[in-house]
């Protein structure tokens, strides 16, 4: 086991905003902390989530809260064989963020129990990462070497939580972290006159060892049986995240091709199933996931147009590229730095008529696949952890 003493720096605990349990494996924390790993000793706790799913509120919410309590009976774990500096925990959590005794009673409840675990694997003046922003709560009173808040999204758009309350702990780590990291310029851009020169754009990366284009002989089987074209999209069908309507639209209008999603899905996929031309093959596994992408003619990010979506920066594009695919996406402001590879939909009408013309002429321009990829070779998730290392290094000696 690793320990602080033997490590070319200090270790780092991390207050991610997904569970590695049943979570896509793509998010940044999981991808930055695995890397980081490989030098440091690293603790991944699990998210601690920013409100109680309840039925009525919130889709699927005796599922959310089955597989939360399946994640906290696995306690701690070294779940990656050849990373025995990687720990992942979930702590016992009392979800309950509308009441001001049970958020005092719950900070204090997970401090206790990361600081055991953190004692137990000699994790002493760590570098915290918070990516989640109940995780402030926690981390106030905790020893580091620096605080790190990752600014993966602006969570206090979320519309299932206590707004007002999610955005005065936004606002805290804002002031007290050492460094904050964006991943959109947008968002770096508004919160300046509070983060100021502790800003850092650290931008997205991707697995490109794990998402290569794969020959047809790998495509899996139940993706064989579709005919194409195939208009694909996979990962997580999240209704506070997907454009539903704009699938259906797209189906509907364009019926010659099968549209192909390929996720779990946290809202009734009735209406879209009951199409012709759509396939719902649920979830697959990220080690999957490249084999199902290859067999796509077009790859689509039908993202919702609202605040949530405005100050993302989706990985997913980074890995469609990778794949060597043609890509449709909503207007976000941080993929227009990509606009010259992929095609960006100005409102649902020209979303149809992009997807139409990169399956008849397979995205912009005479692009071809290995162009795609070789315009994401820079942004592999080893430069970024590398880059994160750097940044967090320093902020330790501010």
């Amino acid at each position: 086991m690793a320990t602080t003493s033997d490590q070319a720096g200090p270790p780092f605990v991390c207050f991610a905003a997904v569970d590695w349990w049943y979570h896509n494996r793509a998010h940044s924390e999981l991808q930055l902390m695995q890397r980081v790993a490989r030098e440091r000793t690293v603790l991944l706790v699990n998210s601690i989530g920013m409100r109680m799913p309840l039925p009525g509120r919130s889709t699927k919410a005796w599922s959310r809260i089955v597989r939360k309590l399946k994640s906290m009976a696995k306690l701690v774990r070294r779940p990656v064989a050849d990373l025995p500096g990687f720990h992942v925990m979930t702590p016992l959590i009392l979800p309950f963020y509308s009441l001001r005794w049970a958020r005092a009673l719950n900070a204090r409840m997970v401090r206790a129990q990361v600081r055991l675990v953190s004692r137990f694997l000699r994790i002493e003046d760590p570098v915290l990462v918070v990516t989640i922003p109940t995780a402030w709560e926690v981390v106030r009173p905790m020893r580091r070497r620096a605080l790190v808040f990752n600014r993966v999204d602006k969570h206090s758009t979320f519309a299932e939580t206590d707004q007002d309350y999610i955005r005065a702990l936004e606002e805290a780590l804002l002031r007290h972290a050492d460094r904050v990291l964006y991943v959109s310029h947008a968002l770096m851009e508004e919160e300046l006159p509070l983060a100021g020169d502790r800003a850092v754009f650290l931008d997205h990366g991707v697995d490109l060892d794990h998402f290569r284009p794969r020959p047809p002989e790998e495509e899996p089987d139940d993706l064989r049986l579709v005919p194409h074209p195939r208009i694909g999209f996979f990962g997580g069908l999240d209704d506070y995240v997907i454009d539903f309507g704009l699938l259906e639209r797209l189906a509907r209008e364009i019926p010659e091709a099968q549209v192909v999603l390929v996720g779990d899905a946290t809202c009734s996929m009735d209406r879209l199933e009951s199409l012709p031309n759509v396939r719902w093959l649920g979830y697959r596994g990220y080690e999957e996931i490249p084999r199902y992408g290859s067999g796509f003619d077009v790859a689509i990010l039908p993202r919702l147009d609202d605040e949530w979506s405005r100050y993302t920066n989706p990985i997913k594009l980074k890995e469609y590229l990778a794949l060597g695919l043609p890509v449709v996406t909503t207007a976000i402001p941080e993929v227009e730095r990509h606009g010259r590879w992929v095609r960006i939909a100005c409102g649902p009408d020209d979303f149809v008529a992009q997807v139409r013309a990169a399956l008849a002429g397979g995205g912009p321009g005479t692009m071809t696949p290995e162009e795609r990829r070789e315009a994401v070779l820079g942004d592999s998730w080893d430069r970024r952890a590398e880059e994160l290392l750097g940044h967090c290094d320093r902020a330790g000696d501010r």
